[in-house]
């Protein structure tokens, strides 16, 4: 079982349905402005789904690999990221208390910590001596 791919997969799952649901069902509803934050959040959602799967697919390869441990920090702070920045605005959106965006900046600073975690895998990465 790989966690990290499931999540991914989940995530951009997530993010096809609340992409669809937001065009048919959210964008009548509200105004200009908060439907554009719903797309900034759409395509957070989506990258992030992104990523996530990717990551998961990269530790499916490099088990027992040295930056396995920090792909797997990426992957969750990516999906923590995620959730708090994008779910956080589609919360707003469809109920109106605007106070839960309070955690949207969290979760953009939780994305740039796992971009961080992901660049220093990067210059951690070298070939395995058994390879």
């Amino acid at each position: 079982m790989n966690p990290v791919l499931i999540a991914g997969g989940l995530l951009g799952l997530l993010s096809v349905v609340v992409g669809a649901s937001s065009e048919h069902l959210l964008q009548a509803r509200v105004d200009d402005e908060v439907f554009r934050w719903v797309m900034t959040a759409i395509r957070y959602h989506q990258v992030g789904a992104l990523i996530v799967s990717a990551l998961g697919l990269a530790l499916a390869v490099l088990q027992g690999h040295r930056v396995q441990r920090l792909l797997v920090v990426a992957g969750w702070l990516f999906v923590a990221g995620t959730v708090l920045f994008s779910f956080s605005i589609y919360v707003a959106a469809l109920t109106g208390v605007q106070a839960i965006t309070y955690l949207t900046p969290i979760g953009g600073v939780t994305l740039m910590l796992a971009w961080l975690v992901l660049i220093g895998a990067g210059f951690l990465a070298r070939p395995r001596a058994d390879t």
